[in-house]
């Protein structure tokens, strides 16, 4: 894959002594960057030995029953977790027929009441890296005991933390799917813990349909290692600019990798560099105007032909207005009208492969540019928040 290139950066990171990698806070965020296909195939591998479990239990909740009887989908998390869910709204509207909606667990905890409706049936799916964060639980409790029409099941990458307990003690209304350990990252800003979560929500897309994901899973690995080559050299020769800013923007899927993109840089440079993210027609309505000489702007263009207009247009006008420092896009396959409109054109070099699935390898530009641009500006990858704004696992808020 990456080995064997002498100039590899990001390996050189991981292969750094024990002192170092403590020295400079590197003992765990490049190694989890690194490593996501192959934790890929793990979550993969664990989605398909319990897919017998999920189908009875999806069944039960009424995915796949008749229209008159679907559940309502609630996609639930805070943050990058939010964020999972956004990214697979459309492939599960798709495939199981149902409504879906993304909703942060930190909006069920306050406003949960003009959320519910007591005479629908609900699924909500819950993800979160470690389950101990103090929203999570708590919405899960209370739902419990305040929505008995309501099923839950469960994705975290910790089959230890306070999420998992919960569902050990109800089996009947709650299912838990618990990633392996490796996806479980130590680093502050989760990285291989977003991506094989979104893989673990294409596996339970395809719980109906199994042999329909494995091409595109097959694209996701191979997409995926070569992407991590490509955007790595990309990222490096990014971080080393002086920038202020970065604006990621997308169309529907692509639109949530930018959200979880703009937290990733946000996240591991501790908000010295500001970011921002938009759909790609959104961004006219007032949000261009944060743009200037400072920012780094990132386009997510989409493999849909009638999308990719829109999202062209917005690049020649961002480029013929000359309102940023450096222009970036990431496309299924380059273009030579790209390659004149862009200063980098990073391509998946896959034109099949369809959005919906893209969000695991996208993504990896802005880890490794938080990584990098973390590094430049003298932080700790693995706990870039020197004043204790932010911490790992959010478990500190009070419950009322």
């Amino acid at each position: 894959m990456l080995q064997g290139r002498e100039t590899d950066r990001l390996l050189a990171l991981v292969e750094a002594s024990q002192k170092e990698k403590e020295a400079r806070g590197i003992l765990y965020t490049p190694h989890e960057i690194l490593r996501q296909p192959s934790t890929w195939q793990t979550t993969h591998r664990i989605c398909t030995e319990r897919q017998p479990e999920l189908r009875q239990f999806l069944r039960a909740a009424g995915v796949g029953a008749y229209e008159g009887v679907r559940p309502v989908v609630f996609l639930v998390g805070a943050g990058t977790s939010d964020y999972v869910g956004r990214a697979l709204i459309p492939l599960l509207r798709r495939l199981w027929g149902c409504e879906v909606w993304a909703v942060p667990s930190t909006d069920l905890l306050t406003n949960g009441e003009d959320l519910v409706f007591a005479d629908r049936p609900y699924l909500w799916i819950s993800f979160s890296r470690s389950g101990d964060s103090s929203e999570g639980w708590a919405v899960l409790e209370a739902a419990l005991q305040k929505y008995p029409q309501v099923r839950h099941l469960v994705v975290t990458c910790n089959q230890h933390g306070r999420m998992a307990a919960v569902c050990k003690k109800e089996p009947g209304t709650t299912f838990l799917l618990a990633l392996d350990s490796s996806a479980n990252d130590l680093g502050l800003a989760m990285t291989s813990s977003y991506t094989n979560m979104v893989v673990a929500g294409h596996c339970l897309a395809h719980v109906f349909s199994p042999d329909d994901y494995e091409n595109p899973f097959s694209m996701l690995l191979r997409a995926g290692e070569r992407f991590l080559e490509s955007a790595e050299e990309v990222a490096n020769a990014i971080a080393q600019q002086d920038f202020s800013k970065a604006c990621f923007v997308g169309s529907g899927v692509l639109r949530a990798v930018g959200l979880e993109s703009a937290l990733k840089v946000l996240e591991l440079t501790a908000g010295k560099i500001t970011t921002m993210s938009e759909s790609t027609l959104g961004l006219r309505h007032g949000p261009m105007s944060a743009l200037d000489e400072n920012t780094v702007f990132v386009s997510f263009l989409s493999q849909d032909l009638h999308r990719r207009k829109y999202e062209l247009d917005l690049i020649e006008e961002v480029r013929r207005k000359r309102l940023v420092k450096l222009l970036t896009v990431v496309v299924p396959e380059s273009t030579n009208q790209l390659n004149q409109l862009a200063d980098h054109v990073l391509s998946l070099n896959t034109a099949d492969f369809a959005d919906e699935y893209r969000a695991p390898v996208d993504v990896i530009l802005a880890q490794l540019l938080g990584l990098f641009c973390s590094l430049r500006l003298g932080l700790q990858p693995d706990c870039p928040s020197p004043n204790g704004a932010i911490s790992r696992v959010v478990s500190h808020v009070n419950i009322y």
